[in-house]
């Protein structure tokens, strides 16, 4: 239960500091301009060092995961996507799996079953669901971020101001209720309950695996209080982002709400965090070794880049150097 208890307590603690730093101590430029700008350079820092780390990491041989046929005999059909033969394919693949989770919506679950006469018999069933609720946060996440876009650009781009539209196109409420608002937030509360609920997956969770949940919960909800039930000044707002994205930054407003000090300041958070956790498979998928190269090895001999020059000593050099003892010893010797 402390896997779970510890991260929220954090959370929390981070959600109290900027509403003391900003209501009791009058912080407004640290909270917002300096943790900003510091988080951020954080992020490109950490990013470029985890990439650059990953880069140096050798691969010495072609460990592409397949799933279907390779590439054969002209009357084997191929599995292209599963077992990629050509470059092309392979980015065919990595963008089914980049923008579809498609290797997610390939897993499986195994359980046993008990036939009626009390066999157990092993089953795979199909965990759709986790991929349906990955999927809907993911791409909930990032239309959120292209949405915030607005906050720094004067005029708004029509594509951004189109997807904002898209975004409340059922006009519920004043100001009109973001679609993306409920399906991030039901996205991470099934991915919450579901380390939560299920034994075996909350056996081997780590508080690493729920601060980042609470983290961005945290995150989504300050945003929906920010914007649908807690009053904020937006004209400040984008002043003080607009500030930010143009390096040049200015005081912010003092009542431009303490709820958005600690949305600024959680958001901070989790790009301080970013690099350093789990959550680097963002960039860590086109890395990775196992997605990014084809299976090409019975068409093309990979030979490994960091082997170095080895001395070799053949079967001709031996027997010049040990004939006689070889002679002694009654060992047939190819050259008298």
């Amino acid at each position: 239960m402390s896997r779970v208890i510890f991260p929220l307590i954090v959370v929390l603690v981070l959600i109290a500091i900027p509403i003391l730093g900003v209501k009791v101590a009058g912080l407004h430029l640290l909270f917002g301009v300096v943790i900003p700008y510091v988080a951020f350079a954080i992020f490109i820092l950490g990013f470029i060092w985890r990439v650059i780390y990953w880069a140096q990491s050798p691969v010495p041989f072609r460990i592409p995961t397949t799933a279907g046929q390779q590439r054969s005999l002209p009357w084997f059909k191929q599995s292209r996507w599963d077992n990629p033969f050509t470059t092309g394919e392979v980015i065919v693949r990595m963008a089914l799996e980049v923008l579809c989770f498609r290797s997610l919506f390939r897993n499986k679950r195994i359980d046993f079953r008990q036939l009626p006469d009390g066999t157990p018999i092993l089953r795979y069933s199909p965990t759709k669901w986790l991929w349906a609720f990955a999927l809907l946060f993911h791409w909930s996440f990032l239309i959120i971020l292209i949405r915030h876009i607005r906050l720094a650009t004067v005029p708004i781009p029509g594509p951004i101001e189109f997807l904002d539209h898209l975004d409340a196109i059922f006009e519920i409420g004043l100001p009109q209720l973001y679609l993306t608002d409920l399906t991030i937030l039901a996205g991470l509360l099934f991915l919450l309950c579901r380390r939560l609920f299920i034994p075996q997956l909350r056996y081997i969770s780590l508080p690493a695996d729920y601060f980042p949940l609470f983290l961005i919960i945290s995150i989504v909800c300050s945003g929906m209080l920010m914007r649908y039930f807690l009053r904020t000044d937006i004209v400040g707002v984008k002043e003080l982002v607009m500030g930010l994205v143009s390096f040049h930054p200015h005081a912010p407003v003092k009542d431009i709400g303490t709820i958005f000090f600690v949305h600024i300041f959680l958001v901070s958070c989790l790009f301080a965090y970013f690099p350093f956790s789990k959550l680097m498979h963002m960039g860590g998928v086109f890395l990775s070794p196992t997605r990014n190269l084809a299976n090409n090895s019975r068409y093309k001999r990979h030979i490994n880049p960091w082997n170095y020059p080895v001395k070799t000593h053949p079967y001709e050099e031996y027997e010049e150097e040990f004939r006689e003892f070889m002679k002694q010893a009654g060992i047939p010797v190819e050259k008298e």
